[in-house]
């Protein structure tokens, strides 16, 4: 039996000087405009202005390549010309496919963790107050799908849901992926418009279900069509197909309740994300995930877990699910936040506060002063898996400048729609089985709005985190700082003025709040110790270079306050206060002290960190004053000592330890044979003389 023919499939050679050579395989019946559309595809050169020739005769669109050559020959070679190609035509710059685009995205942008944050953001942004994460093995049918290509993305996949419902403006800013419609509102977090995408790591084709529509993106334009990128349905007008491609959206259903009345009635109550995950490399990315890698993706969300609803205004609640294949579900990990128990209305009306402020900030009502707000945060955290259950107690403190503050930035906020809003948070208490009510090893960290990424970056050395409407680099990873090669880079600037401006001022309100409900003792459910307000003093050996310039600032104002703790218990001004760096166990320490609160001195004893803020941030004019033999001897000179002999042998034996032999004139302490005690004086004749006896002479 002879075999069949070989069919003819000639190549088609376009050459160019500038686009170089094209090659296409094509039938011999393809027309010279099809070839031209290879071309557009491949070049985005517009069909209507090529111009292609063979043998020096330009083709007309309706000739056929296989009318050209010889039957078998196996090329064609043709010569392109085209308006904007050799200049006086088409001319302009043009945006990469849709895929190039996301790849740069993915590039930049971090995997892990930060993925999940991301979608957090968009739902701080809607106003949801929950989002729970799922991991679904269940593999759905395939017989009544859009297309048969369908198939690969019923498996396994990745859920994001959410409380709140897409608006008209999210469907139509999801679209959008160069420019966020969030940047219009300031206070949205998700500002940047690559967000979203970062879900591109595992997923190729992202959908979404909210209110009565059901979208489906597909960025390699292959699902839905050649160059459409997505398909949606409405649940009210598109209802037959739905019914019809009934294992098509199987996957919404009985997912965190949601049931098939929700279809029928056309209405979800919420925001749900399917990510089917990428089972084989595409275009897009050949990063392949399945359960071990979501695992992992959880696991690394968990490392900030704690501190991922510390800023957030709407979301309280977070959880991440695993469904198995048979249909088990189960809850591996769960974190809320509430405000504080004794006081329920605190938390709600502080930020109504703050949102005045904002308004009035917009609306560009003058202050020259910060609103600040303070609250009280639980923080509970519940790991399913490890049997672990955490309880942090934090003290938040939200501001926002006052428009006036500082003209450059309020100039800066309204050329980049920022806002100057900053939050400070202060861990109490950390609870759990093995480390009670500790927050020893607490090393301070960078937020906007959410933490930044683990590492050096996001360090401050700070005892507090700081979060802030920051100037980040546009892959989120890091606070844009003022460099050589952007030092004219407004976002960069806007940081360093938040730093000086701002954030001292919140900073500043924070530990004076602290001072205060220590003496009001507000908060019953957490001890709140006088010393304790040191801890939010920050430590300029510990603070990050970065962040230093906050310093002067914040304690300028500070030690100008009441916020030292006598040991007499009463808050006192720095300059009103004598330091002891005497060992409390030691008689002669007590007997010093004491005589020195009798007498009206105010003395405290503060940490070694706080010395060095004294040491390096008291006024000129302030001198920080010690406990020492000179302002003993002072101190004695004035108040006459009426306690007894022991007490005047240790005061002497303290106020001789310098040595300074000269000062003790007028001190009432020199001891006699008969235990009574004698003024230090000049002798000026016999009977002034004072004898001290000794072995050799008794």
């Amino acid at each position: 039996m002879a075999g069949s023919p070989v069919p003819w499939l000639p190549w088609v050679m376009v050459h160019h000087d500038y686009i170089g050579l094209r090659s296409y395989q094509v039938s011999p019946f393809t027309s010279v405009h099809c070839v031209k559309q290879l071309l557009y595809e491949e070049t985005h050169l517009p069909v209507e202005e090529q111009r292609l020739s063979h043998n020096g005769r330009r083709l007309d669109d309706r000739v056929q390549i296989g009318t050209l050559v010889p039957p078998g020959t196996p090329e064609v070679s043709f010569t392109l010309a085209g308006g904007g190609l050799k200049g006086g035509g088409r001319f302009g710059q043009t945006t990469p496919p849709l895929v190039e685009f996301l790849k740069d995205i993915l590039r930049r942008y971090p995997e892990g963790g930060q993925i999940l944050k991301e979608l957090i953001q968009n739902a701080e942004d809607a106003g949801a107050t929950e989002v729970k994460f799922l991991f679904d093995e269940t593999e759905y049918g395939v017989e009544s799908l859009w297309s048969p290509d369908m198939e690969q993305h019923q498996g396994t996949a990745l859920y994001a849901y959410n409380d709140a419902v897409f608006t008209v403006e999210d469907w139509n800013g999801i679209q959008e992926i160069a420019r966020s419609r969030k940047r219009d509102d300031p206070l949205k977090v998700g500002r940047f418009g690559i967000g979203f995408n970062s879900v591109y790591h595992v997923t190729d084709v992202p959908s979404i279900f909210s209110g009565d529509q059901i979208a489906m993106l597909d960025p390699h334009q292959t699902l839905f069509g050649v160059h459409e990128s997505g398909q949606c349905w409405n649940m009210k007008t598109d209802i037959k197909e739905i019914t019809e491609l009934s294992d098509q959206f199987a996957p919404y259903f009985g997912i965190f309740g949601i049931l098939e009345k929700n279809i029928k009635e056309a209405n979800f109550p919420g925001t749900l994300f399917r990510f089917p995950l990428r089972l084989k490399p595409s275009q897009l990315s050949s990063n392949i995930y399945n359960k071990e890698k979501v695992l992992e993706l959880f696991e690394s969300f968990k490392t900030d877990a704690d501190t991922v609803l510390l800023f957030l205004k709407s979301v309280n609640k977070i959880s991440l699910h695993v469904r198995e294949s048979d249909g088990t579900e189960r809850m591996l990990f769960q974190v809320t936040s509430a405000g504080n128990a004794e006081d329920k209305l605190e938390r709600p009306n502080a930020l109504k506060m703050l949102g005045q402020a904002v308004d009035s900030y917009n609306n560009g009502v003058p202050s020259s002063t910060i609103t600040c707000v303070t609250y009280q945060v639980n923080i509970d955290t519940q790991d399913k898996t490890a049997k672990e259950t955490q309880k942090t107690t934090w003290l938040v403190t939200n501001g926002v400048g006052g428009r006036g503050m500082c003209p450059e930035l309020d100039s800066l906020a309204d050329d980049l729609k920022f806002m100057p809003t900053i939050g400070i948070a202060l861990p109490l208490t950390v609870i759990n089985k093995d480390d009670e009510g500790a927050t020893s090893g607490f090393s301070g960290r960078a937020f906007c709005f959410l933490p930044l990424p683990p590492g050096e970056e996001s360090e401050t050395g700070l005892p507090v985190h700081v979060s802030g409407f920051f100037g980040l680099t546009d892959n989120r990873r890091s606070i844009k700082w003022r460099e050589v090669d952007q030092w004219r880079d407004p976002a960069a600037l806007w940081n360093e003025l938040l730093l000086i401006t701002v954030i001292p001022r919140a900073y500043l309100m924070l530990i004076t709040e602290y001072v205060q409900r220590v003496q009001t003792k507000k908060d019953q459910d957490f001890p709140l110790t006088p010393t304790g307000t040191y801890g939010a003093w920050p430590n300029p050996n510990l603070v990050k270079s970065r962040w230093k310039p906050i310093l002067q600032p914040l304690f300028h104002e500070l030690l100008q306050l009441p916020v030292i703790y006598s040991l007499c218990e009463k808050w006192v001004q720095a300059d009103e206060v004598v330091f002891s760096e005497l060992d409390m166990d030691e008689d002669i320490s007590k007997i010093v002290i004491n005589y020195l609160q009798n007498s009206g001195v105010q003395v405290a004893k503060v940490p070694i960190s706080v010395d060095v803020v004294l040491a390096s941030y008291m006024a000129e004019a302030s001198e920080v004053k010690k406990v020492r033999p000179p302002l003993l001897r002072q101190v004695i000179r004035k108040n006459k000592h009426k306690g007894s002999s022991q007490e005047k042998l240790l005061l002497l034996e303290f106020v001789l330890s310098d040595a300074n032999y000269s000062d003790l004139i007028g001190l009432e302490l020199l001891p006699l044979q008969d235990e009574t005690f004698t003024s230090f004086s000049s002798p000026v004749s016999e009977k002034d003389a004072i004898y001290i006896t000794s072995e050799e002479y008794p």
